[in-house]
């Protein structure tokens, strides 16, 4: 169980981590402040403020979020009639503004009646120290102290999201999916580093034949070469695939190379139903390659292969929806549980996997997700102006209302299929 633990948090930490570093990085590089960079949802175990970030490792190992100035639910627990405590540099300036209830530094207490902190920089109340009521200064770069403690630099209009330029807040938004989708690719360069090798793609020659396989009753060998099949040559390895998974209505003739000269083998393949499709089987598996060229490569087409099987796998759940066809922490907790007596290949493979779904996941435009921000960043490319924000508030409120319901829907499915 431990290892299971172990393991799960390894994946589901790196992938986040890469996931909003692509946001925290682009959104600093445009000159927007990332107030909180966490890792972890629920209740603050540990946090540090520097250079006007926090951040912060939290609770729950399932996920994570970079909390951009002016994005999204990014506001301050701070209302008319609270009491809170002001500390002052030595300008009067307020440099933090305590709203917690723990005293944290010895201050000014104050009973707020008004403040802004985005464009005038003030903050206004009731002050028995200065018996009355008192307007202070706030510093651009003063901290708030949140209700759990956690400090946060308030975030006056220059530094937030929309001002910064619409290419800008583009890239801001793709980041954290293109994270994922470049930290897949590197971590099946590894794999093939760490195998020593990878199919050769390139080549039609066999590097296995399964035992009691059709290719194996037929008299297929490892080292002989397929040269065409029912007389159409084959160049590389997919195409091969290819004509033998769509000859599912007989048999097939296949001109070979051996270690004895070219020979002809006719042989019916195994079909099977993958989805809603029937396809050929014979047996067979590529050579591998151990050139650095084919392992580098491998990260590449590896990556190409595995995003069209997704989106096979997208276009069926749309044409035949099922919770079954879904996922969910547990889900991926039910796999870590396997990869992890595997050894580190079968988990740098699952968390390429993982990290990929993710990354096209978050692409679909639903409000909530980092796609449904790229389509108004389109919308407001195409119209020349941005989506009223109330609109732009409804449909972020729909999205997420969607998503919780269907993580909540997913969650329950994953507990019943798995431990019930």
């Amino acid at each position: 169980m431990v290892k299971t633990v172990l393991t799960f948090i390894f994946v589901f930490g790196i992938i986040v981590l890469v996931h909003e570093f692509g946001h925290y990085y682009f959104a600093k590089k445009s000159g927007v402040m990332v107030r909180e960079f966490a890792i972890g949802m629920g209740p603050k175990l540990f946090s540090i403020h520097k250079n006007s970030t926090t951040y912060t490792l939290r609770l729950l190992p399932l996920g994570g979020y970079v909390r951009m100035a002016g994005l999204g639910e990014d506001t301050d627990d701070l209302y008319k009639g609270m009491n809170v405590t002001l500390e002052l540099d030595d300008a009067g300036r307020v440099k933090k503004i305590n709203t917690s209830d723990k005293n944290l530094f010895q201050g000014i207490p104050l009973e707020v009646t008004d403040f802004d902190l985005q464009d005038q920089l003030f903050i206004e109340g009731n002050c028995p120290v200065e018996e009355g009521q008192t307007r202070f200064p706030v510093d651009h770069d003063a901290l708030i102290v949140e209700k759990d403690g956690t400090e946060i630099q308030i975030a006056p209009k220059d530094v937030q999201y929309d001002s910064a330029k619409l290419g800008q807040r583009m890239m801001i938004n793709f980041a954290g999916p293109m994270n994922n989708f470049i930290l897949t690719i590197l971590l099946l360069i590894v794999m093939a580093f760490m195998q020593g090798g990878v199919p050769d793609m390139n080549s039609t020659a066999i590097g296995g034949v399964q035992k009691e396989s059709v290719a194996q009753k037929a008299g297929l060998q490892e080292g002989d070469k397929i040269l065409s099949v029912n007389g159409t040559k084959v160049e590389n390895w997919d195409d091969l695939v290819e004509d033998i998974h769509q000859s599912t209505k007989g048999p097939v003739k296949l001109e070979v190379e051996t270690n004895k000269g070219k020979k002809d083998f006719t042989l019916t393949p195994k079909v099977e139903k993958v989805g809603d499709e029937k396809q050929g089987f014979i047996g067979i598996q590529p050579s591998i390659t151990h050139s650095l060229w084919a392992k580098i490569r491998y990260g590449f087409t590896q990556t190409w292969s595995m995003t069209k099987q997704i989106f096979t796998a997208l276009k069926d759940l749309v044409t035949g929806f099922s919770l079954n066809k879904l996922g969910g922490p547990v889900a991926i907790f039910k796999v870590s549980e396997n990869v992890a007596k595997q050894g580190w290949i079968a988990i740098l493979s699952f968390t390429a996997m993982l990290s990929l779904n993710i990354g096209i996941f978050n692409l679909i435009p639903i409000p909530a997700l980092d796609g449904g921000k790229l389509l108004l960043n389109l919308y407001e490319l195409i119209m020349r102006k941005p989506l009223d924000p109330k609109k732009e508030g409804v449909l972020t409120m729909i999205g997420f209302g969607v998503m919780i319901i269907l993580m909540i829907l997913v969650t329950w499915n994953d507990l019943r299929r798995y431990f019930f």
